[in-house]
């Protein structure tokens, strides 16, 4: 009842202000060219926002395995230890090099879950198809076309397939799919980076996006579904292995069906709370703004038991 009772009552809240915090500092390298300058800075703020919480925090999706990271690695523990133990998957600054090049979309993400509830994905690709809520189970599946995908969304929605607007990253691997929703008319956005962001804007209607297909990073895979569980929506996944060296590092965490798909509670079980706030300028959330004396941040704060979505303007002291 007491871990509960914490749950409820402060991370609600505290996780907003540690990505509020990567953000402010992720923002003063916006257009200098510079993205491990940035993600430097974001890494660094997060995770001293991190440290100051109550709780006994693992990092189970961070910047890479402890070797190649730093700081914020994942199996790192972060925290008082004076409190429940949680699951967190992060991205300090999802979008290095929208921020560099002072491009829209580029977000500081972090979600947490009641300890062992997160998938741990290595730091391998993922084959990814999201929706947003309310549609039955199972409308959309990763091993269908994405002909077929969007034909049934569109059934759902009652209109026809040149009404759905799909999204996935700007990449040779992806031409497939560009052309299968060509094939049936479908509009595209195609997004340079950040597919936490293009799968989080399934979760808006005001958007327009009504789907993301297609493969992008393992770990931010799971802090999509965290965004996702959310809201109600719906996300199957699949790793993607190159090499032995990403099977093995599959093998370090724990995972040893190479083939299965993942549902989105596979991805994300348990109760989940998702924050992110803009570093710029994006469809869903504002970028960070500076005034004199004063930063403006807006983020979203959802939890998966409630339901909850809360939009946050903060304009704090500096």
């Amino acid at each position: 009842m007491a871990d509960q009772e914490f749950l409820d009552r402060v991370l609600t809240m505290e996780i907003g202000r540690c990505t509020e915090a990567a953000a402010v500092a992720a923002s003063k390298m916006i257009g200098r060219g510079d993205k491990n300058g940035a993600d430097d800075a974001a890494v660094v703020a997060l995770r001293e926002a991190l440290n100051k919480l109550d709780i006994d925090g693992t990092v189970v999706i961070g910047e890479g395995e402890r070797d190649e990271a730093p700081m914020l690695f994942i199996g790192e523990k972060v925290g008082t230890k004076n409190g429940p133990k949680i699951d967190i998957a992060l991205d300090p600054l999802e979008g290095t090099d929208l921020t560099a090049k002072g491009m829209g979309n580029a977000l500081a993400v972090v979600a947490m879950a009641t300890g062992g509830t997160m998938l741990h994905a290595p730091d391998t690709y993922m084959d990814k198809i999201a929706i947003g809520p309310g549609y039955p189970e199972g409308l959309v599946d990763l091993d269908a076309s994405v002909e077929e995908n969007i034909r049934e969304l569109a059934k759902a929605k009652r209109v026809t397939p040149a009404d759905i607007t799909l999204c996935v990253l700007d990449r040779d691997r992806h031409k497939h799919i560009i052309e299968g929703a060509r094939k049936v008319g479908a509009r595209i956005i195609l997004i340079p980076d950040g597919d936490v962001a293009g799968v989080f804007h399934t979760t808006d209607p005001d958007t327009g996006i009504d789907l993301y297909v297609g493969q992008g990073g393992a770990p931010e895979g799971v802090l999509a579904a965290a965004a996702l569980r959310c809201v109600g929506g719906q996300m199957q996944g699949r790793l993607v292995f190159r090499n032995d060296d990403e099977k093995a590092r599959a093998a370090r965490a724990g995972i040893t069906d190479l083939n299965r798909k993942y549902s989105l509670m596979d991805l994300c079980g348990g109760d989940v709370f998702f924050a992110a706030t803009g570093v710029t300028d994006g469809a869903m959330l504002s970028g960070v703004k500076w005034e004199p004396g004063y930063v403006n941040t807006h983020t979203v704060v959802m939890r998966s038991k409630t339901g909850t979505v809360r939009y946050i303007h903060a304009r704090t002291k500096r």
